[in-house]
């Protein structure tokens, strides 16, 4: 069931503030600028908030809004008709609700922030800009449209992350994440094409009734949606920074820091999940080798980012390899089938992973600008809000009950720990024991990084917030709390880190409750499940259940008993002992696995060459030196040419004029009887069936006589057609034919032996 309501308005809101921020705001002002940039906002989110309690009060579970962002055909392409439309159900409505709620949260963040920016109103246009078209991405109710907001999003990530371009390395931050993102939008514009070709539709609301065609073989024998899944998630990976994409993530913390809080932490890099969710009929088709690669890719990416956290001295790098950790993590939920799971962790992962990117931020506002955390430390007595709120976003983030990230990441390992792939019965034994075995490793590289990522939350924590301070005594004497328009959105983000989870607690721990409370307690997985995404894979036994909650507990416990043990009060001797004895592994991790430098020696660097080879070669030597000179050296050749005939006598003039006029009568005339000698001849047996007169002649426009003999004598003349002629031979042999075509207008005659067919060949008729 659908009905219709005004969707757009969630989008058209924030679109029409950058309109007005970008065209206006400098001139207005900044307090016009701020008022306008989180109005939008606001206004979107509220929109939203009544949307989606129409969902949840007057429609089925498998009901949605509908609208459109573009009255009639937005697509038209032979017999395909596509509608820009416009859906919110129950999947969308939990995106629509973070992107809207946590973006006006860091626009009101911002405008402490970056109060002082000579470009306030860019910045502002910017932002809303972002939020507009990853609400189109959200809302889009087909891949096409989803693609928009895709691309648009990546535009507005691209002129956010180098904001401040008057730096090389932010203009270099943010073409590096253009560039590689597109890598990954090709294989997602390939995949839709590839879904339309062999489907027909491109629009989610029919993905249920495609399975069938989905199991088409294709390319290597494999089905043709797991093709179409694989060119999906190299999309998703790129949007998402999963490996071997997600390098330039890291780097796009060069921008100002509410656009690392808002667009990669909490809204843009989720939206490979939510795709990969969306799309889920695509992703379970059997067999399940797509969903067991998306989850291989999650998990690795998860690990690998996780370690290399460990070690990272700037304070936004440690967040945002957190950040392609968590990721990683939702890409294993959904990967696995615990699709509720991974959408799950998506929402709370936006509360506490806003909440500390916008921490960090006002650290570095009290510190100066300064991201290092070596020269930080004894901070949480100057700044009490942002220690302590930050304190709720360490305890969330690592998986410390009853915080929000506790129920969510607990869900994703123990779906990953229960999950069963579907794969071809014919695999030998050793193959079936591996894809047994694959839940099992899967939990096991989750639960390393989650104990990675207590360990680097708390480290980061400790270093900062504890000890003494290690900077100088400038930095010492400015040190102060955030204004409120900075802190007051901290203290709402960590509130929503404590109760974000709470909706999403596994069934087993409210067995026993009054159904209402239960309800509540479980309301995030009845709300996805089944309406929208399967039902996520649970462990049979409750025991298992609760030994992996309590595994995963222990673990983070031990993490943060690490990160405890080495960095409380401050970096202690055992931790740079620590240090010093890893050698290698240190430096490993230090340097990122290398991944950057493998990619600048493989990638980068031969593409310079080529690029300068073609620059040297083409441009230089064939375009500037050669093509370029052609042309001038014509045009002085044709000026040199016309200045003797503009040479102001208009008497010459008037001659040209007649000269010229005649001649293209005469041309014309010419060309018509060329035109009009043309034609085709048939012989069947003794009779010869000659057709003459182009089809652009007009009938009787040219006299005609035949020859049918070659004797010199014309058979037939005054003939005026421009259609079939008979005639039929009394005895067999080759005849010589000659075609008289004469203009009566200007006398004007040609003759077959001069030209027929377009050659100088003589037209001949050989009958039996």
């Amino acid at each position: 069931m659908t009905e219709n309501f005004p969707l757009s308005l969630i989008i058209l809101l924030p679109l029409l503030g950058a309109v007005l921020n970008l065209l206006l705001g400098r001139r207005l002002g900044n307090t016009f600028v701020s008022l306008v940039a989180c109005s939008a906002v606001a206004g979107a989110a509220l929109v939203a908030t009544k949307a989606v309690l129409l969902v949840a009060s007057d429609l089925p579970m498998r009901g949605a809004l509908v609208d459109q962002l573009v009255s009639g055909d937005w697509i038209v392409a032979g017999d395909f008709k596509l509608q820009a439309g416009l859906t919110l159900d129950r999947l969308s409505s939990v995106m629509v609700m973070v992107v809207t709620w946590i973006a006006l949260l860091i626009h009101i963040y911002a405008t402490g922030y970056m109060e002082h920016e000579p470009d306030y109103a860019r910045f502002f246009g910017y932002l809303n800009l972002f939020t507009g078209a990853m609400l189109i991405l959200v809302l889009g109710d087909s891949l096409p449209v989803t693609f928009v907001g895709w691309e648009g999003v990546g535009l507005a990530s691209y002129l956010l992350i180098g904001f401040w371009y008057h730096e090389d390395k932010n203009a270099t931050a943010g073409r590096k994440a253009f560039i590689v993102n597109r890598i990954g939008d090709f294989g997602f514009l390939i995949g839709i094409c590839l879904l339309f070709t062999v489907v027909g539709t491109v629009k989610y609301a029919d993905f249920s009734s495609i399975a069938a065609k989905l199991m088409t073989p294709w390319w290597m024998g494999w089905p043709v949606g797991y093709w179409i899944a694989i060119l999906l998630f190299v999309g998703c990976a790129g949007k998402s920074a999963q490996i071997p994409l997600y390098v330039w993530l890291p780097d796009a913390m060069a921008g100002p820091t509410p656009v690392s809080a808002l667009i990669h932490a909490a809204t843009m890099v989720t939206a490979g999940v939510y795709v990969v969710a969306r799309c889920h009929t695509i992703f379970d088709t059997f067999p399940e080798a797509a969903k067991m690669t998306v989850a291989g890719i999650g998990a690795l990416t998860a690990l690998m980012a996780a370690t290399i956290g460990i070690v990272q001295r700037d304070f936004k790098k440690v967040l945002a390899y957190s950040t392609v950790s968590q990721l990683g993590f939702m890409f294993v939920g959904v990967g696995t089938g615990a699709y509720a799971a991974g959408v799950f962790h998506l929402m709370t992962h936006a509360f506490f992973k806003a909440g500390l990117f916008l921490g960090a931020g006002s650290v570095m506002h009290a510190m100066g600008g300064e991201g290092d955390i070596v020269k930080m430390g004894g901070l949480g007595k100057h700044m009490p809000i942002t220690r302590w709120t930050f304190f709720v976003y360490c305890l969330a983030i690592a998986g410390i009950v009853p915080f929000a990230g506790f129920f969510s990441k607990d869900a994703i390992l123990a779906g990953a720990f229960a999950a069963e792939f579907r794969m071809a019965g014919n695999m030998a034994p050793w193959q079936a024991s591996l894809v047994a075995l694959y839940p099992k490793l899967l939990w096991g590289m989750l639960a390393t990084a989650a104990l990675c990522t207590a360990f680097y939350m708390w480290r980061l924590y400790f270093v900062v917030f504890t000890g003494e301070f290690r900077g100088t005594k400038e930095q010492e004497s400015h040190l102060h709390e955030s204004p409120s328009s900075m802190t007051l959105p901290l203290v709402v983000l960590a509130v929503g880190s404590v109760l974000a989870g709470l909706i999403g607690v596994p069934a087993i721990m409210t067995h026993g409750l009054p159904e209402s409370a239960e309800h509540l307690f479980t309301f995030f997985t009845s709300w996805l499940s089944p309406a929208m995404v399967p039902a996520s894979p649970e462990p049979h036994e409750h025991w298992l259940e609760w030994a992996l909650m309590g595994g995963a507990l222990t673990i983070s416990a031990v993490g943060i008993g690490l990160a405890a043990l080495l960095y409380r009060g401050g970096i202690s001797q055992r931790a740079e002992g620590l240090k010093k004895s890893l050698g290698v592994l240190h430096g490993l991790l230090w340097n990122k696995y290398y991944v950057d430098e493998i990619y600048d020696v493989l990638l980068v660097r031969p593409l310079r060459r080529v690029s300068g080879l073609l620059w040297k070669v083409v441009d230089n030597i064939v375009i500037d030196g050669g093509l370029t000179k052609v042309g001038p050296f014509f045009v002085d050749i044709f000026g040199a040419m016309a200045q003797r005939f503009q040479n102001g006598d208009v008497q010459r003039y008037i001659i040209a004029v007649m000269v010229g006029t005649a001649g293209i009568l005469f041309g014309s005339t010419y060309y018509l009887a060329y035109q009009g000698i043309q034609g085709e001849l048939k012989i069947d047996k003794r009779t010869v069936t000659l057709k003459l007169g182009d089809v652009r002649m007009r009938p009787g426009q040219l006299i005609y006589a035949i020859d049918w003999d070659g004797d010199g004598k014309f058979d037939e003349t005054n003939v005026r057609f421009n259609s079939e002629l008979k005639h039929e031979y009394g005895n067999a042999g080759e005849f010589k034919i000659v075609v008289e075509a004469r203009d009566p207008v200007w006398n004007m005659v040609k003759r077959s032996d001069d030209w027929f067919f377009g050659a100088n060949t003589p037209l001949s008729a050989k009958v039996e």
